[in-house]
């Protein structure tokens, strides 16, 4: 039985961030934890592109436009949409999700889904480096690994 496995190691690869404006509060944290977390794993600053977008229904055509330059090795998109009074939550949540992994699926490389989906504001700030953890140093992570595990299928 093969099986693979990829380790943590960003040495070399390059990574754009895209990250929601909206919710600065919230989203300047999961920028914090993933830049963290890509350094943790050997990325230096040379590597790593962030690019602010207004919102998260934004996100994917930011991302797009990123996967079809070519220069990337995975895109990590990062935003907090926080339920409201209105239905708009939904539409947004849904429309961000897809759009992530249709950009994915269509470019061929990691696109990853770092976008916190919350309740109310509390529930942000815990997946955002409180007792949650960071969803930002978790979408770091998964990059890494989809980046090396994806290296070594032929």
């Amino acid at each position: 039985m093969k099986v693979v496995e990829a380790v943590l190691n960003a040495e070399g690869k390059r990574f754009a961030i895209v990250v929601s404006r909206f919710n600065t509060f919230i989203t300047k944290r999961l920028l914090d934890g993933c830049c963290s977390e890509l350094r943790r794993h050997l990325a230096v600053d040379e590597q790593i592109e962030v690019y602010w977008v207004p919102g998260a229904y934004e996100i994917p055509l930011a991302a797009q436009r990123l996967a079809r330059a070519k220069r990337f090795d995975a895109i990590i998109c990062l935003a907090a949409v926080i339920r409201g009074e209105t239905s708009h939550f939904e539409y947004v949540a849904s429309e961000c999700a897809k759009g992530i992994a249709q950009v994915s699926l269509a470019g061929g490389l990691p696109v990853i889904f770092g976008v916190i989906t919350a309740e109310n504001l509390e529930q942000a700030i815990e997946r955002a480096g409180s007792k949650g953890g960071n969803k930002g140093e978790d979408a770091a992570r998964t990059a890494v690994e989809m980046v090396n595990v994806l290296a070594q299928i032929v």
